[in-house]
């Protein structure tokens, strides 16, 4: 009999964290959209929206020496930037990168310069700053070990990603053509819901 405690218990090991996971992802509810109008401002660095659950959530960007600014008409790659937010939703997690900029505002923006993060890798410590053409952002324990970085501030859901500008073009992309912003959006566990879509529009040299 012993053998079939073992067995269950190996069971509940890995059925409790893979329930942990999937059923947030399975029972989630899309909240609407994230309420951004178009910007009066040509190049704003800031953007600001209501989204349809209620929360106001805001993003700037910066460059990374204390006030630094930066010229979104004008990105060159290898570019260093600095995206801080508040306001978003700690429940989910979110990707900032830059991607094109959809038609319709119930469609998920992309493709993206150098995709979405991968599910995999090392926790990111506390404070660690790794430039990279995305960053994901998740506060849940399970994710952060697939490499996530925590909010800043969960009461707040302030966050800060650092986001090294890359290659413009690819077989999917071409931003040298395509409308294009620095977006945050949520990640893979809650796909569809476009309720955390915000982004300042940015071109290149």
């Amino acid at each position: 009999m012993r053998w079939w405690w073992i067995a269950l218990a190996a069971v509940v090991v890995v059925l409790v964290p893979v329930a942990i996971i999937a059923v947030p992802i399975l029972t989630h509810q899309n909240q609407g959209l994230s309420g951004q109008q178009d910007a009066a401002e040509t190049w704003p660095l800031t953007v600001t929206a209501t989204g349809d659950d209620g929360r106001e959530r805001s993003f700037t960007v910066t460059a990374p020496q204390a006030g630094g600014s930066v010229d979104t008409s004008a990105l060159e790659v290898g570019q260093k930037l600095v995206v801080t937010g508040t306001g978003y939703d700690p429940s989910r997690g979110i990707y900032v990168a830059i991607c094109k900029i959809p038609d319709d505002p119930g469609t998920k923006p992309g493709p993206c310069i150098g995709g979405v993060p991968a599910t995999e890798g090392e926790a990111v410590e506390a404070g660690t700053v790794q430039y990279a053409p995305s960053n994901w952002i998740n506060d849940d324990w399970a994710w952060k070990l697939f490499g996530a970085r925590s909010y800043d501030d969960v009461s707040t859901g302030a966050f800060t990603a650092y986001i090294e500008v890359g290659e413009p073009t690819d077989d999917k992309l071409d931003c040298t053509v395509d409308k294009c912003g620095i977006y945050t959006r949520n990640d893979h566990t809650a796909l569809s819901d476009r309720v955390q879509d915000l982004y300042v529009p940015v071109a290149f040299n």
